[in-house]
């Protein structure tokens, strides 16, 4: 009898884990912290420009990559202005890192250098396993819009990587550069001003970055050959690369790798999250808000730290999407339209921390970086 008692209660056991399992992940409870970040020092009269990336390191701090002062507007920029118009305020540093409590604890903003070019539009930021952080770059070659004067970034206009907003004349960027945590220059992958696809090292509009620490590789979203090509992060030799599964890329604003060897590409205007082996043999694709048009709904995405969700930040219809990951499944969503805490103005960058906690950049005029902490 007692035997038997055992092997039941074993056989719930296994039958309640095998239901466990199988069930669909669980939608997270977020609340919008309104107190992070804290302000910047008010002697330095600082301001964020577009935000195009943002990424936690292993240590929970928060990166963060914005446009600068191309894409402020007059008025946010008075004192660098001829004549000069007001004390508000000068563009933050481009590369910026914050606590888990909002402080910033990095800021650095390096200019061109020997064998390296700044991007002239910043996009897109990632942090490999020893604190290097990795920076893409998303310039088109375009011209400004007559008479909207200097960085004045317009909804949708062509040009530019995450947020499309409008650029300085000129070759498109071609580079994805590689740093120390203090702003010292490591490796450029891609030359300048050589976008052309005769080379297989070639990069043009390089708009997203995910680094592989055990195999010591970087993936980089090659917007302008719509590819994903993988590189060695300690040399920058080119190893091989891959194209979509069906329909071409139409702006690869993202690639992320997952835990278990898997690797999302958000193919943004096709509203299309495609998933791969890291050999670019083509696994499954799901997509999300199919009909949302312009630049569609897939900008970025990020992993739960078990792996269960994908958080899809979609800015056009200004949420963030939460899917089960193993389905792909649309579960919920967070946020809405707005200018409030919580609510998003060109939502294009999403993180996750080690707690669950999650991290959203808003590009446009969005301008600002959020926390969401899960309860």
């Amino acid at each position: 009898m007692k035997r038997s008692l055992v092997c039941s209660t074993l056989l719930l056991i296994a039958a309640g884990t095998a239901f466990v399992a199988g069930q669909r992940a669980q939608t997270p409870k977020l609340d919008v912290d309104p107190l992070w970040p804290k302000p910047f020092p008010v002697a330095k009269h600082w301001i964020l420009g577009s935000i195009t990336g943002v990424a936690v390191d292993a240590q929970d701090r928060v990166w963060v990559v914005h446009r600068g002062v191309d894409s402020l507007q007059n008025n946010e920029k008075g004192p660098t202005l001829e004549p000069w118009a007001s004390s508000c305020c000068y563009a933050a540093p481009q590369v910026l890192a914050f606590d888990a409590v909002g402080a910033l604890v990095a800021n650095w903003d390096p200019k061109s250098g020997s064998g390296y070019d700044w991007p002239r539009d910043v996009s897109g930021v990632a942090v490999d396993g020893t604190g290097n952080v990795w920076i893409g770059s998303g310039l088109a070659p375009s011209a400004m819009p007559a008479g909207r004067g200097r960085g004045a970034p317009a909804e949708g206009a062509a040009g530019r990587g995450r947020g499309g907003a409008a650029a300085p004349a000129g070759p498109a960027d071609a580079q994805v550069l590689k740093f120390d945590k203090n702003g010292k220059f490591l490796l450029a992958i891609g030359k300048p001003g050589q976008t052309d696809s005769s080379g297989q090292s070639n990069l043009s509009r390089p708009l997203a970055v995910a680094i592989d620490d055990a195999a010591n590789e970087v993936y980089i979203g090659d917007e302008g050959h719509n590819r994903v090509a993988v590189f060695d992060a300690a040399s920058g030799a080119f190893k091989r690369d891959f194209k979509a599964n069906g329909d071409p890329f139409k702006t690869v604003s993202c690639v992320k790798l997952s835990k278990d060897g898997m690797v999302y590409v958000c193919d943004r205007q096709n509203d299309r999250i495609q998933v791969f082996q890291k050999d670019g043999k083509f696994v499954k694709e799901a997509f999300v808000s199919k009909s949302t048009a312009g630049d569609g709904s897939v900008w970025d995405v990020a992993f739960s730290p078990d792996q269960r969700l994908l958080y899809v930040a979609d800015g056009h219809d200004k949420k963030v999407w939460i899917l089960d990951r193993t389905s792909l499944e649309t579960i919920g969503s967070f946020g809405q339209g707005g200018r409030y805490p919580g609510e998003f103005y060109g939502v294009g960058s999403v993180a996750v921390d080690s707690k669950g906690n999650v991290y959203t950049g808003e590009t446009y005029e969005g301008k600002r970086v959020q926390k969401f902490v899960r309860r």
